[in-house]
């Protein structure tokens, strides 16, 4: 047999070879997904994540009080800026 006759009878079976291919992939992916290595770098992923989390959280709380502040001392310049004038022409 060549390998030209070899191809041709696993092209017969392709669909058999496809569900023999798919629960391979199934048993490998189940293998990967338990083993404890991939268990420690999802914990160290979410670990991550949850810090960017909470110093994006404080970073948005920063803006905002420095928008307050802005905003305060705009309202504060604006209240010293009108004048009124007393004198009667």
């Amino acid at each position: 047999m060549d390998r030209d006759d070899i191809i041709g009878r696993c092209m017969e079976h392709k669909h058999a070879l496809i569900f023999v291919g798919g629960i391979a992939t199934a048993l490998i992916g189940q293998k990967i997904l338990e083993s404890k290595q991939t268990k420690d770098l999802a914990a160290q992923a979410m670990a991550k994540v949850l810090t960017c989390k909470s110093e994006l959280e404080e970073s948005i709380q920063d803006i905002k009080d420095n928008a307050e502040d802005i905003h305060t001392d705009a309202v504060a310049d604006k209240k010293d800026a009108v004048v009124v004038d007393t004198t009667a022409e």
